[in-house]
Protein backbone atom coordinates (compact mmCIF):
# COMPACT_ATOMS: atom_id res chain seq x y z
CA UNK A 1 0.00 0.00 0.00
CA UNK A 2 1.35 3.41 -0.99
CA UNK A 3 1.41 5.99 1.77
CA UNK A 4 1.81 9.71 1.14
CA UNK A 5 2.91 12.07 3.88
CA UNK A 6 2.44 15.80 3.50
CA UNK A 7 3.59 18.22 6.18
CA UNK A 8 1.89 21.61 6.46
CA UNK A 9 3.49 24.34 8.56
CA UNK A 10 1.94 27.59 9.74
CA UNK A 11 4.11 30.45 8.47
CA UNK A 12 2.33 33.60 9.69
CA UNK A 13 -1.11 35.12 9.98
CA UNK A 14 -3.32 32.84 7.80
CA UNK A 15 -0.51 31.47 5.60
CA UNK A 16 0.62 27.83 5.54
CA UNK A 17 3.30 26.02 3.55
CA UNK A 18 2.85 22.40 2.48
CA UNK A 19 5.47 20.06 1.14
CA UNK A 20 4.74 17.37 -1.40
CA UNK A 21 6.18 13.93 -2.20
CA UNK A 22 7.54 15.54 -5.40
CA UNK A 23 9.79 17.76 -3.27
CA UNK A 24 7.98 20.94 -4.29
CA UNK A 25 6.24 23.23 -1.80
CA UNK A 26 3.14 25.36 -2.10
CA UNK A 27 1.66 28.18 -0.06
CA UNK A 28 -1.93 28.46 1.08
CA UNK A 29 -3.52 31.63 2.40
CA UNK A 30 -6.97 32.98 3.09
CA UNK A 31 -8.32 35.94 1.16
CA UNK A 32 -8.38 39.39 2.71
CA UNK A 33 -12.10 38.95 3.45
CA UNK A 34 -11.12 36.07 5.76
CA UNK A 35 -8.15 37.70 7.48
CA UNK A 36 -5.41 36.59 5.09
CA UNK A 37 -3.30 38.45 2.55
CA UNK A 38 -4.39 36.41 -0.47
CA UNK A 39 -0.78 35.37 -1.11
CA UNK A 40 -1.36 31.66 -1.59
CA UNK A 41 -3.64 29.03 -2.98
CA UNK A 42 -7.05 28.56 -1.42
CA UNK A 43 -7.43 24.99 -0.07
CA UNK A 44 -10.80 24.28 -1.69
CA UNK A 45 -9.62 25.61 -5.06
CA UNK A 46 -6.60 23.30 -4.75
CA UNK A 47 -9.01 20.40 -4.56
CA UNK A 48 -10.50 21.43 -7.92
CA UNK A 49 -7.02 21.81 -9.40
CA UNK A 50 -6.15 18.32 -8.11
CA UNK A 51 -9.24 16.91 -9.77
CA UNK A 52 -8.35 18.53 -13.11
CA UNK A 53 -4.69 17.58 -12.81
CA UNK A 54 -5.40 13.95 -11.95
CA UNK A 55 -7.79 13.46 -14.84
CA UNK A 56 -5.66 15.54 -17.21
CA UNK A 57 -2.59 13.39 -16.54
CA UNK A 58 -4.65 10.30 -17.30
CA UNK A 59 -6.08 11.72 -20.52
CA UNK A 60 -2.71 12.90 -21.87
CA UNK A 61 -1.12 9.54 -21.07
CA UNK A 62 -3.97 7.62 -22.70
CA UNK A 63 -4.01 9.81 -25.81
CA UNK A 64 -0.26 9.31 -26.15
CA UNK A 65 -0.72 5.53 -25.94
CA UNK A 66 -3.44 5.81 -28.62
CA UNK A 67 -1.05 7.86 -30.77
CA UNK A 68 -3.50 10.75 -30.76
CA UNK A 69 -2.33 14.34 -30.58
CA UNK A 70 -4.21 17.56 -29.91
CA UNK A 71 -2.96 21.12 -30.34
CA UNK A 72 -4.55 22.30 -27.10
CA UNK A 73 -6.22 20.68 -24.10
CA UNK A 74 -7.68 22.36 -21.05
CA UNK A 75 -9.97 21.32 -18.23
CA UNK A 76 -12.35 23.74 -16.57
CA UNK A 77 -13.85 22.70 -13.24
CA UNK A 78 -16.87 24.55 -11.87
CA UNK A 79 -18.06 23.68 -8.38
CA UNK A 80 -20.85 24.77 -6.09
CA UNK A 81 -20.36 24.89 -2.33
CA UNK A 82 -23.02 24.07 0.24
CA UNK A 83 -24.52 27.02 2.12
CA UNK A 84 -24.03 25.54 5.58
CA UNK A 85 -20.80 24.90 7.47
CA UNK A 86 -18.70 22.96 6.98
CA UNK A 87 -18.95 24.11 3.37
CA UNK A 88 -18.03 21.47 0.81
CA UNK A 89 -18.52 20.98 -2.91
CA UNK A 90 -21.89 19.38 -3.63
CA UNK A 91 -22.10 19.87 -7.41
CA UNK A 92 -19.03 19.65 -9.65
CA UNK A 93 -18.86 20.04 -13.44
CA UNK A 94 -15.71 19.03 -15.31
CA UNK A 95 -15.47 20.39 -18.87
CA UNK A 96 -12.77 18.91 -21.11
CA UNK A 97 -11.81 21.16 -24.03
CA UNK A 98 -9.78 19.75 -26.94
CA UNK A 99 -8.59 21.77 -29.92
CA UNK A 100 -6.95 20.52 -33.10
CA UNK A 101 -7.32 20.67 -36.88
CA UNK A 102 -7.79 16.89 -37.04
CA UNK A 103 -9.64 15.87 -33.91
CA UNK A 104 -10.24 12.17 -33.27
CA UNK A 105 -13.49 12.23 -31.26
CA UNK A 106 -13.71 8.48 -30.60
CA UNK A 107 -10.21 8.29 -29.14
CA UNK A 108 -10.73 11.46 -27.10
CA UNK A 109 -14.02 10.11 -25.74
CA UNK A 110 -12.37 6.81 -24.84
CA UNK A 111 -9.47 8.52 -23.05
CA UNK A 112 -11.76 10.78 -21.02
CA UNK A 113 -14.14 7.92 -20.18
CA UNK A 114 -11.27 5.74 -18.95
CA UNK A 115 -9.99 8.55 -16.75
CA UNK A 116 -13.43 9.34 -15.35
CA UNK A 117 -14.56 5.76 -14.74
CA UNK A 118 -11.37 3.82 -14.07
CA UNK A 119 -8.14 5.69 -13.43
CA UNK A 120 -8.63 9.06 -11.71
CA UNK A 121 -8.60 8.46 -7.98
CA UNK A 122 -9.32 12.10 -7.21
CA UNK A 123 -12.48 11.87 -9.35
CA UNK A 124 -13.56 8.87 -7.29
CA UNK A 125 -12.88 10.75 -4.05
CA UNK A 126 -15.05 13.63 -5.26
CA UNK A 127 -17.87 11.20 -6.05
CA UNK A 128 -18.00 10.30 -2.35
CA UNK A 129 -19.36 13.76 -1.46
CA UNK A 130 -20.42 15.50 -4.68
CA UNK A 131 -22.53 15.03 -7.77
CA UNK A 132 -19.88 15.05 -10.51
CA UNK A 133 -20.80 15.65 -14.15
CA UNK A 134 -18.42 15.69 -17.13
CA UNK A 135 -18.65 17.03 -20.66
CA UNK A 136 -16.29 16.97 -23.64
CA UNK A 137 -15.99 19.98 -25.95
CA UNK A 138 -14.26 19.59 -29.31
CA UNK A 139 -12.92 22.72 -31.01
CA UNK A 140 -11.76 22.38 -34.60
CA UNK A 141 -8.88 24.72 -35.47
CA UNK A 142 -10.15 25.10 -39.03
CA UNK A 143 -13.40 26.65 -37.77
CA UNK A 144 -11.77 29.23 -35.48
Amino acid sequence: MVKNIVTTVWKENMQFESDNPSGLNLFMDAGEESGGKGEGYRPKALMLASLAGCSGLDVVSLLKKMQTEVADFKIEVTAELTDEHPKYYKNVKVDYHFTDAQLQPKKIQKAVNLSVTKYCGVMEMFRQFADVKTEIHLHNLENN
